[in-house]
């Protein structure tokens, strides 16, 4: 009896310093719905391997404690019955209440279900897949781009209810702007913190604001990512030192930087590791190549096509150490497939400006390591090599090449060493923003039919949506889906366009 007093005590006394601690007090409050409580930013996954899935959640006090015990379960079934694995971890303050657990022991190609249990309620129930030992097919949906003030998120509410294997994100999950500089104010959509983000507590704030969307949430709740930073994670056209957005009078780059990182590692269900680029097998069917362009080892670019430096050896896109590594896993992939997750587009084009016609924020502005990387494809004859391309808020289809275009027929695709789908933006401003679309449709069939571009084979400057690619055997099939609008919630495809590439060839063809 005095034992369960004592007990009792212990439990009043802790219970009194709960209600004595301050409560938690955060910018996105408004944007929390409270059925949802303490689990309001939802679940993911990520990474997964073949035996192996992070899963991740964030638990939200409502005071401020250091530490919230949080008990997680996978399971084969969705109603999370007779789990096969259980345990504990903690959401700590210190990473933002965030949780991610490296779940092992699994079975390749399988789906699991999963769930976190906090503060007396449990989480929504996650569902996840890990990667085959073997697949007659591979489908992925690529996305890019998503940027709050531009609207709704309409892209991943369709990605939602999508068969997929997993979601490749290739960068821009959000934007460092302060509210009303890159935009639409058309939609009361205003980002929070109401600056630019700068300091850690900065970019959290906007990761949690971004992550209480409902149709991000529903992405993330049924699919695993596989995700790389661009930009905007960071800053503006960012490289290792510096960023085009980022000012003297905005202190230190690299704790600016330092501060990105650790807040992305936090929300993002990714591996913790010391660099982000990395690999997934799909069995022998597709080795999946994710490059880091921007922190890994990325120099400043050139100022302009007259600028001397441009054809320095010392220009990196890579860095030494992340191109030795591409390199090697090109050559040394034994998988039918070899997709790369790249952030800005690796073929040449001419956007057909006079004021704009080399992109030197992408691979034409590193022209010395992107020959590197061409010659090695085409010295070793490497197949069904694609690119997947995010960046552009625009959608692509190339047959892979370079000026001079002496050795390339465009009318077989001969002479071409890859192909690469550029995803156009979940929402962010492309260009009908600032245009007609009968002035953007022109400007398509122009750059299209330029001699300048004989490899650009398919684009569309004026959608917003996601791209879906399908590797099999015989083909990769891309299919471009298109929503209606950014402007309203709504998950509606207006709209896709395919093309596909049979194993082999390099020959994009319509359909």
């Amino acid at each position: 009896m005095r034992q369960l007093c004592l007990l009792l005590l212990v439990a009043f006394v802790i219970s009194a310093c709960d209600n004595r601690l301050p409560t938690l007090v955060e910018e996105t409050d408004e944007f929390k719905q409270s059925a949802d409580a303490p689990f309001y930013h939802g679940v993911a996954s990520g990474d997964p391997l073949q035996d192996a899935v992070i899963i991740w959640t964030r638990v939200t006090p409502s005071v401020q404690t250091s530490v919230v015990e949080v008990q997680w379960a996978i399971s084969a079934q969705a109603d999370m019955s007779d789990p096969i694995q259980v345990g504990s971890s903690v959401a700590d303050s210190a990473a933002d209440y965030t949780v991610k657990v490296d779940v092992k022991q699994l079975l390749p190609g399988s789906r699991y279900y999963y769930q976190f249990e906090a503060l007396g309620s449990k989480s929504p129930v996650g569902k996840t897949k890990t990667s085959p030992e073997e697949a007659d097919e591979v489908v992925f949906a690529v996305v890019s781009c998503s940027n709050y003030e531009f609207g709704y998120f309409n892209g991943y509410g369709a990605i939602a209810s999508e068969e997929i294997d997993a979601v490749l994100h290739l960068g821009d999950y959000i934007y460092e702007y302060g509210p009303g500089v890159y935009g639409d104010s058309t939609v009361d959509r205003k980002h929070l913190p109401a600056k630019e983000l700068i300091s850690l507590r900065d970019y959290r704030t906007r990761y949690a604001q971004y992550r209480l969307d409902p149709d991000l949430k529903d992405a993330h709740i049924n699919h695993p990512f596989i995700m790389i930073w661009d930009d905007h994670e960071i800053s503006n056209n960012s490289y290792k030192d510096g960023a085009q957005n980022h000012q003297a009078d905005e202190g230190d780059y690299q704790t600016r930087r330092d501060a990105a990182v650790q807040a992305y590692y936090e929300w993002m269900p990714v591996r913790s590791s010391e660099q982000l680029y990395r690999t997934f097998s799909y069995g022998e069917q597709v080795d999946l190549i994710m490059l880091d362009e921007r922190l890994a080892g990325r120099t400043q670019p050139a100022d302009s096509l007259d600028d001397p430096s441009l054809q320095d050896a010392s220009r990196t896109m890579l860095g030494k150490e992340q191109l030795d590594w591409f390199l090697d896993q090109l050559t040394s992939s034994k998988a039918k497939w070899k997709v790369i997750g790249n952030q800005v587009i690796f073929s040449y084009l001419n956007w057909g400006h006079e004021t704009f016609n080399i992109n030197l924020d992408s691979w034409d502005g590193y022209p010395g390591e992107q020959a590197i990387i061409a010659d090695l494809i085409r010295d070793n004859q490497i197949e069904n090599v694609v690119f997947v391309t995010g960046d552009t808020h625009s959608a692509w289809g190339f047959e892979a090449t370079h000026q001079p275009f002496d050795d390339y027929n465009p009318t077989t695709g001969e002479g071409a060493y890859a192909i690469e789908f550029g995803t156009t933006s979940i929402n962010s401003g492309n260009s009908n923003e600032r245009m007609s679309d009968e002035e953007v449709l022109a400007h398509e069939v122009k750059i299209a039919n330029s001699p300048l571009n004989p490899h650009l084979k398919y684009t569309n400057m004026r959608d917003h949506g996601y791209l879906i690619i399908t590797l099999s055997d015989k083909e990769v099939l891309a299919t471009w889906k298109y929503t209606e609008t950014p402007r309203e919630r709504n998950r509606s495809i207006k709209s896709s366009v395919s093309m596909k590439s049979a194993s082999g060839s390099n020959r994009l063809e319509s359909l």
